[in-house]
């Protein structure tokens, strides 16, 4: 059985790092059927209780999960915004959140997340690989990949440091086993 796999940044660049790490990782998973997507397609106004009751719940927020439920396994990157998620992604999560608790439809995960300096953005990764199960995420592994620049080729679109680059694809393997 063809594995469908959705990726995504939860990143607000629009030239993410993390973007090209989730891409990367994606292809690892040989015969994968591979959807990917800009969580910018997905901007709502910023949530708030008031909002909520005036005008209901927006309809990207149920899109947005209906691709979650039309995967079979999740790869999600992490951008470090002062130690947590970025804006962007935690309000789409929070629209979601509003719909139900299981926003992860218990979905095998991979929580990728990389950056510039020597933290990898490892504290949104541990945040997330903590709180993620609460919402029905079925968090199977968790890769960080410090010093993006030194480590990741953005042309090839790979990483080059290769105990890193077995890190990453025996966590691919373990997400689809």
């Amino acid at each position: 059985m063809t594995s469908k796999i959705l990726a995504f940044a939860a990143s607000n660049s629009s030239v993410s790092i993390n973007r090209t790490l989730v891409d990367y990782a994606a292809t690892l998973a040989e015969g994968a059927e591979i959807t990917t997507l800009d969580i910018h397609d997905y901007e709502m106004p910023i949530y708030r209780h008031d909002r909520e009751e005036a005008d209901g719940i927006p309809q990207l927020a149920h899109d947005f999960l209906a691709q979650v439920g039309a995967a079979d396994v999740l790869i999600i990157g992490f951008a470090e915004h002062n130690g947590g998620y970025t804006v962007a992604f935690k309000n789409l999560f929070d629209w979601c959140s509003r719909i139900g608790p299981a926003v992860w439809q218990d979905k095998p995960m991979l929580l990728t997340a990389t950056s510039t300096g020597q933290g990898g953005a490892g504290r949104v990764l541990a945040f997330a690989e903590g709180a993620f199960p609460i919402f029905s995420g079925d968090v199977r592994a968790a890769f960080s990949l410090p010093h993006y620049d030194e480590k990741f080729d953005a042309e090839a679109g790979r990483i080059t440091d290769a105990d890193k680059d077995a890190e990453l694809r025996a966590a691919v393997a373990k997400l689809l086993a």
